[in-house]
């Protein structure tokens, strides 16, 4: 988790994965149960701060320096630079009890994800809530990728800082599950059921 690739963010849009992830994401929060928020690599802040403005208490965490930058200028005192390779948190969000951690697309880039998952659980007070999105990959979409011969596009192996881990339902769950969750929920999001774009489990610590 010590490498990193800066994606240059250069304004406070939403990355392209919101336009399928927003809506079902946010069907999954609750003001009254996802009290204090961490959005672990935020990016730009864009997932933050729209969930600040609906009355969210967010927080967001990046490497980047240019996507903290703009996060902050929407809500300051609310987005910090994040290594993930010291494990812990940046000094001002030590003090705060986070019951939800939110990771949206960030999990597939990641060496060490077993790593990051055990981040995300020491983040978390008692039994908080876990959210993560990530692309996904099933039987039927695997297959259609071997038919039509799509493989080479969709690992795009030339994509310096890509996606270097593809993850299941059943094999991101089994991650979380050997990490001390338990899976609660899960959608699929973008296309039809099956063939998704991306999809998204909550987990609950035990």
């Amino acid at each position: 988790m010590t490498e990193y690739k800066d994606y240059g963010f250069h304004t406070d849009a939403p990355a392209h994965t919101f336009s399928y992830l927003q809506d079902p994401l946010l069907s999954l929060l609750d003001k009254n149960t996802n009290t204090c928020i961490l959005d672990l690599g935020c990016g730009n802040g864009y997932l933050a701060n729209c969930l600040i403005s609906q009355g969210f208490n967010a927080y967001g965490t990046d490497a980047s320096e240019e996507g903290i930058h703009i996060a902050r200028q929407a809500s300051p005192g609310r987005f910090f630079i994040q290594d993930l390779s010291t494990g812990k948190l940046p000094e001002e969000l030590q003090g705060l009890k986070f019951d939800t951690v939110i990771s949206t697309e960030v999990i597939e880039h990641l060496y060490d994800p077993a790593g990051f998952i055990r981040f995300c659980k020491d983040s978390l007070n008692g039994k908080g809530e876990l959210i993560i999105t990530t692309p996904y990959h099933g039987y039927l979409k695997n297959l259609s990728l071997s038919l039509f011969n799509k493989w080479d596009l969709h690992l795009s192996p030339g994509w310096h800082g890509g996606h270097i881990k593809f993850w299941s339902k059943a094999t991101l769950s089994r991650l979380l599950t050997d990490a001390g969750f338990t899976v609660t929920a899960f959608k699929g999001c973008g296309r039809v059921p099956y063939f998704w774009k991306s999809m998204i489990i909550k987990a609950k610590l035990n």
